[in-house]
């Protein structure tokens, strides 16, 4: 429900097209959400059925017309339940990248550092990307934040595995 309270969240602060919503959430928001357009649709189309949103047809010149959402007393009360759901409960995160770490020692060492440095390259410019990011208004703010911490203890972790690696070891500290 997670995609849901998002997208209500965001109506909550204005209507908005389809369009908008996807672009706002791919250019602000993909470091916490993976929400493709088709899926966005989707989503919204079943909070016309629940109730939560309406949507309406609007026309801008000779452009084709675009469907318009806008929250309904509904869906603010089942945005505000969402919410806090959300922030009560704990999520934990899934580190799909644990699954290579833990066959690791089926690389040689070499090609293990190697590997692990690029990707040590990548995370470096993510965080980077992060720390660049002009400042939110507002609790929008607090996921930017977020990301950072995530994204430098993320480096501070692989270089201490890129450490151990290079002295010969890949076992706990």
């Amino acid at each position: 429900m997670d995609r849901e309270l998002l997208l209500l969240g965001l109506l909550r602060r204005e209507d908005m097209h389809g369009y908008q919503l996807t672009e706002f959430i791919n250019r602000n928001l993909a470091s916490c959400v993976d929400l493709k357009k088709p899926t966005a649709y989707y989503l919204l189309d079943k909070m016309v059925e629940a109730g939560w949103i309406t949507r309406s047809q609007e026309q801008e010149g000779s452009r084709p017309p675009r469907h318009v959402y806008q929250i309904t007393p509904e869906g603010e009360a089942a945005f505000r339940r969402l919410l806090r759901e959300n922030l009560s409960a704990y999520h934990p995160a899934r580190f799909t990248d644990d699954i290579g770490l833990a066959l690791l020692d089926s690389l040689p060492a070499d090609e293990a550092r190697a590997l692990l440095s690029r990707r040590r390259e990548a995370l470096a410019a993510e965080l980077e990307a992060a720390r660049a990011a002009p400042p939110h208004a507002g609790s929008w703010q607090l996921v930017i934040d977020h990301l950072r911490f995530h994204l430098a203890a993320e480096l501070s972790w692989l270089d201490g595995i890129l450490r151990r690696l290079a002295e010969g070891g890949t076992s706990g500290e």
